[in-house]
């Protein structure tokens, strides 16, 4: 792989405007060689001569003497200065010889002004990091004196007592220590426990103090009088003004939260919340140190950069600029700080001693979570399952074509029953072959979506994990529907083959008995994840709202009709219909009820998610976010009601409920989810960054989100198809999940975009103890 690919593919998506452009240098170096092959005199010896006359060369031998001569700067192409101004420094390239093009004139000036974007965006995220760092001390320092009281509570010895007495007693017999062990090994005796809460020490400081056992016995004492001074304050003094962050997760603790307007609450020494902390701090730890990884990630493959693209330059011109010019990078903050590798060394260490048990295999497994292999069953069974799916759907249509089933006297009645039954598998297939689809395009224009979403590092799913899913999903329902395709009643028992019409039954209670097995079967991370933003949809106002939790809302409000299905499922299954064929569902009030209330409840979680977005972001945008899903539940309920009493004024009130709800919904499709439609963008119409290249994919989804998004003028009109009421009211609800579909591309590319503008690469992680800074006492 060459170097530009590598580089474009280790880049962090959200820091890309911050890399070195090297396409863009490699472009101006391309310029100065067009620039002296055209200058290049003509005539003169042939190609072919030249090589002989390297042939004709002194041989320089096969080793050369190493030369230790100061560099003269005089043998070089180029001078680089430092410019001081504005509390930042600016590195600043001339040219020393004059025989310099203006195409290298601008190379350079091209090239310190990218430098100095690096440097000076590497020095801020080091600056972030050490912020952090000082934070993670303090957490750590609480930490260990709440574990001291958890599992000491009948207290503990103080350790600036002990290390006092430790010096007087090293004063007192410095002949004595001398003659016997060395000093540091009475020291771990006696005040083990003590030195382990000072701090955390990295392997090479370790190393360091290691190689200095030989100190003069005066020595001894002064170092260990300094240590005192400097030790900080002990432990279980920290938790006099100290406090626990509200963790708020469940509705009783939020509720309480909201009614206390009380972030903190009191220290509670025990085990639960000892593991409560320990959990919140090694999640904080593990987030820190991907952090450092890709900041170190950040920091070589620019320098790599750098050398890269002066190794060109110095190959294209025959010049001597690339050795003075990274000799100015090496001294520079980005090729010289080491503050990233120490802390990543003293992460390292404090985290496989405090939360892995000593353990340093499996603390940095966690540290360094590995990303997933591709596997060749996995694309073998995804194979395999869709050649299946193909293969059961043309045997279902072979039958019924065969039989003439759509013509048998109990067509109608089939249709009525079964197909509301199996439609219900159908929808969700196709939802997650649309996800699937996203997931594919995602990755292939290099969407974050696993941390959008916040996924745990490793556990998303790919489009083959999604496929084989969706296949496998697809191969169970097919399979029940052509054992499930019989019309004849038995003349006996006047009733169908109870087994037969129990199948959709026992596949929907399969399907949910692997989604909450608690095993780790079937991708158990992502089954928790999705039943985790599932009650916090139910629960809306008392959760915190997250992208995730409101995208999977907004699936679920175009899965009404399955919704609706899964009604029909109770009914025909609790009322025993299923014995003859039979529903009287839609005659009954109670079923009408709920047929209502079932098509709103996705609706009214995004509406309770707006209102508690409102109240805490103090966003206009989330109130006018909340009039969308008020107007469309206000349709809905129209359209429903107009099924069920036909009437010209109950269709002008769905006529017009529904214009209204679908033009505000398209105009904040188009506007504010996509960001689209910006008069004055430099892409006309669009957004100025893009990350599909092809503008006019972006003007094809816009207008078939708004044909889409017009589906559901076939129920009030009443258009007159061959298709059954039930397969139309079907196809409606599919071209709804296929706009949701293109809908969730557009939306992730909009949220990855200004992730990117705000350079945010990181989850926020909350810490378990605040600090109060006003009652501590320095």
């Amino acid at each position: 792989m060459k170097f530009g690919e590598e580089f474009q593919s280790q880049m962090v998506p959200e820091w890309r405007e911050a890399y070195v452009k090297y396409d863009y240098l490699r472009t101006l170096l391309q310029n100065i060689q067009h620039f002296k092959q055209s200058n290049q005199p003509t005539g003169g010896a042939p190609a072919s001569l030249n090589r002989k006359q390297t042939l004709y060369r002194a041989f320089s031998g096969l080793t050369r003497p190493v030369s230790f001569a100061p560099v003269d700067i005089e043998n070089h192409a180029i001078m680089v200065s430092i410019v001081h101004g504005n509390g930042s420094n600016r590195y600043q390239t001339t040219f020393v010889e004059e025989e310099g093009s203006e195409h290298e004139v601008l190379y350079f000036a091209e090239l310190d002004e990218e430098f100095n974007k690096v440097d000076k965006f590497f020095s801020s995220k080091v600056e972030e990091l050490m912020k952090e760092a000082a934070m993670l001390n303090k957490q750590m320092d609480a930490l260990i004196a709440f574990r001291i009281k958890v599992e000491n509570p009948t207290g503990w010895f103080d350790i600036s007592a002990e290390m006092t007495r430790l010096a007087s007693d090293i004063a007192a017999s410095t002949a004595a220590l001398s003659a016997s062990a060395p000093r540091k090994a009475t020291m771990n005796r006696r005040f083990s426990m003590a030195l382990e809460v000072i701090e955390e020490e990295s392997s090479q400081e370790q190393s360091d103090d290691s190689s200095d056992e030989r100190v003069d016995n005066n020595e001894t004492v002064a170092i260990n009088q300094n240590n005192i001074k400097s030790t900080r304050t002990a432990p279980l003094d920290v938790l006099d003004h100290v406090k626990l962050n509200k963790t708020l997760e469940t509705p009783r603790e939020i509720i309480t939260g909201l009614l206390d307007h009380n972030a903190q609450t009191e220290l509670i020494f025990t085990k639960k919340n000892l593991r409560k902390v320990e959990e919140q701090l090694k999640g904080a730890f593990v987030e820190f140190y991907q952090k450092l990884r890709l900041v170190k990630s950040y920091n070589f493959m620019n320098v790599m950069a750098f050398s890269k693209i002066m190794k060109k330059y110095d190959k294209i011109t025959l010049r001597n600029a690339a050795k003075p010019y990274m000799k100015m990078v090496d001294n520079s903050y980005l090729g010289s700080c080491e503050e990233v590798t120490k802390l990543m060394e003293r992460v390292e260490a404090t985290f496989i001693k405090h939360f892995s048990n000593s353990n340093h295999k499996k603390g940095m497994d966690i540290l360094k979570s590995k990303p997933k292999k591709s596997r060749h069953r996995l694309t073998f069974s995804t194979g395999f399952f869709a050649g299946c799916s193909t293969a059961l759907i043309l045997a279902v249509i072979s039958i019924t074509h065969a039989r003439d089933i759509m013509n048998h006297k109990g067509s109608s009645q089939y249709m009525e029953t079964m197909f509301p039954l199996y439609s219900l598998f159908g929808l969700i297939v196709l939802h997650m072959l649309m996800y699937a689809g996203n997931v594919y395009y995602w990755r292939r224009y290099g969407v974050h979506y696993s941390f959008i979403f916040g996924f745990k590092e490793g556990t998303e799913l790919g489009h083959r994990e999604v496929l084989l899913l969706s296949f496998g999903f697809a191969v169970l329902a097919l399979g029940c529907v052509l054992a499930n395709l019989d019309m004849e009643m038995d003349p006996l028992t006047k009733d169908y083959q109870a087994l037969t019409e129990l199948l959709p039954l026992t596949l929907v209670i399969f399907v949910i008995a692997i989604l909450i097995c608690p095993f780790n079967v079937v991708y158990r991370s992502s089954r928790f994840f999705f039943l985790r933003c599932m009650f916090h949809c139910i629960c809306a106002p008392f959760y915190k709202v997250t992208l995730p939790d409101f995208s999977l809302a907004d699936q679920l409000t175009s899965q009404v009709h399955a919704v609706r299905n899964f009604l029909f499922y109770i009914c025909y299954y609790g009322w025993g219909d299923y014995r003859y064929r039979q529903n009287h569902c839609k005659s009954s009030d109670i079923y009408k009820i709920f047929y209502f209330l079932v098509a709103i409840i996705p609706y009214w979680f995004r509406l309770l998610q707006c209102l508690r977005r409102l109240y805490e972001e103090k966003d206009p945008m989330q109130g006018y976010n909340g009039l969308k899903y008020l107007l469309t539940i206000i349709a809905v309920s129209l359209r429903t009601a107009y099924g069920f009493h036909s009437g010209n004024g109950w269709k002008a009130l769905a006529w017009v409920s529904s214009a209204i709800a679908a033009i505000y919904a398209t105009y904040w499709d188009l506007v504010v989810d996509w960001g689209l439609l910006q008069r004055k963008s430099k892409n006309r119409w669009l957004r100025d960054k893009l990350v599909i290249s092809t503008k006019r994919v972006y003007f094809v989804a816009m207008v078939l989100n708004v044909i889409l998004r017009f589906a559901w003028l076939q129920t009030v009109l009443n258009f007159r198809f061959t298709l059954h009421e039930q397969a139309m009211t079907s196809l409606v609800a599919s071209l709804e999940i296929i706009r949701r579909g293109i809908w969730n591309f557009f939306r992730l590319e909009n949220e990855h975009l200004n992730n990117v503008g705000k350079y945010r690469a990181f989850k926020t992680i909350p810490l378990p103890f605040y600090y109060d800074e006003d009652n501590k006492h320095v």
